[in-house]
């Protein structure tokens, strides 16, 4: 299993269950969170994959639906990083 974690400095404001939607339709997501800190809006998006070929899977899926929605026609801000980790223990 790996773990992807995004750093979002500030986390978007819009509805983000469209993201949380289109990665559930794919096989091999275990699950995803996105966290946000009421002070500062900033936030981290954390999200669970079976291995890096569910992780692509989803982020295609992710970004087709987008362009669905438009949301890729206006800015956004976008991750100021993402780190991909090998799960070791969990839950």
């Amino acid at each position: 299993m790996i773990a992807r974690v995004a750093v979002w400095e500030p986390m978007p404001t819009d509805d983000r269950d469209w993201v949380l939607d289109a990665a559930a339709t794919v096989p091999g997501v275990h699950g995803a969170y996105h966290l946000v800190d009421p002070a500062t809006g900033n936030g981290l998006s954390i999200s669970l994959f079976e291995n890096e070929a569910a992780a692509h899977a989803a982020r295609e899926a992710i970004e087709r639906r987008a362009e669905e929605i438009g949301w890729n026609s206006a800015p956004h801000p976008a991750p100021t990083s993402h780190t991909i980790y090998q799960v070791v223990r969990h839950m």
